[in-house]
């Protein structure tokens, strides 16, 4: 079976990539694929075969046979049904078993683009995009709103999950090795955890930029000014029909009428989006700005000018 051009959305957490993969999803020709490499998901949830121990997992040519196959398979969406069948354990697991199969079997009999939306796998972006032939939207979100909204979420990362890829560290991460064995060794708060995050995502981003012109590259608080824009632009990019459907769900999603704020500790997917810019205003105290940008500014000054702050 001839896969269609797959599309990756990829950036870091909290930057808007499930907004912007479902709503290039919401065109009839694209197939929605969930975290593939996310860690330890609930066996029923799943979508791929492939199995990661480590958050932002990083595929290169020299570790690919830990999940070519299984990528391969799932965004040819093709469904192992009976191995999962033989693992149900609970009334839920057989729930989304039908739910992943039915889907899975309508996307590859529509012959649609598959879209794998994906965070967690910004760090393997570019063997995905050289290996699989993908276009590529990368999502940029303010270092402060960022911070922000682990904050909200009390969301705190395993450091020493990096220094467990030697690959990674000494292809990309190098730089910061100090700097992350001291965050693996010692609890460091939420604010101080999300700068060190956001640098080294932020960090692989602007390597992207540099080597990789050609791939979509998307500012979140941009897309929040002007959604209906912003996501026409990402349409035609990918070529794909901007059509009336898809620009009614833009504006449910992100017109005056909605909260500007998400439920304290929940993430919430109808925003305000213009407001919603600038909620982290609210959430951090100013010695955490003044921090986040002190902190950040050598990377952040790449993405951000004196009046985003």
């Amino acid at each position: 079976m001839t896969v269609q051009k797959p599309i990756l959305v990829t950036g870091s957490h909290r930057s808007g990539s499930t907004w912007v993969g479902k709503t290039i999803a919401a065109s009839p020709s694209v197939g929605y694929i969930h975290e593939p490499f996310r860690p330890f998901s609930p066996r029923p949830m799943r979508v791929c075969e492939a199995w990661f121990d480590h958050w932002f997992t990083y595929i290169s040519k020299q570790n690919e046979t830990l999940c070519r196959r299984e990528i391969a398979k799932t965004i040819a969406f093709s469904y192992d049904v009976i191995g999962e069948i033989k693992k149900i354990e609970s009334p839920r697991d057989a729930a989304y078993l039908m739910r992943n199969f039915s889907r899975t079997i309508f996307y590859r009999f529509a012959q649609v683009r598959p879209i794998i939306k994906d965070p967690i796998a910004v760090f393997s972006a570019e063997w995905l995009a050289e290996t699989f032939d993908m276009d590529v939207v990368v999502l940029i979100r303010h270092p402060a709103a960022f911070a922000g909204s682990l904050k909200r979420l009390h969301s705190t990362h395993p450091f020493a999950d990096f220094l467990a890829q030697p690959l990674l560290m000494r292809d990309h991460l190098y730089p910061f090795e100090s700097e992350i064995k001291q965050f693996a060794e010692t609890e460091h708060d939420v604010i101080d955890q999300a700068i060190l995050l956001w640098k080294l995502i932020h960090h692989m981003i602007c390597k992207y930029q540099q080597n990789h012109p050609d791939w979509i590259f998307v500012r979140h608080e941009d897309l929040s000014r002007d959604p209906e824009r912003g996501f026409g632009d990402i349409f035609k990019k990918l070529n794909l029909e901007f059509n009336g459907p898809v620009k009614a769900r833009i504006r449910k999603y992100t017109n005056s009428a909605n909260p500007s704020r998400a439920p304290e500790g929940k993430s919430a997917f109808k925003l305000n989006s213009r407001e919603n810019i600038w909620n982290w205003k609210q959430k951090l105290t100013d010695a955490e700005i003044g921090r986040i940008r002190s902190r950040l500014d050598g990377v952040a000054s790449v993405f951000y000018s004196d009046k985003d702050w």
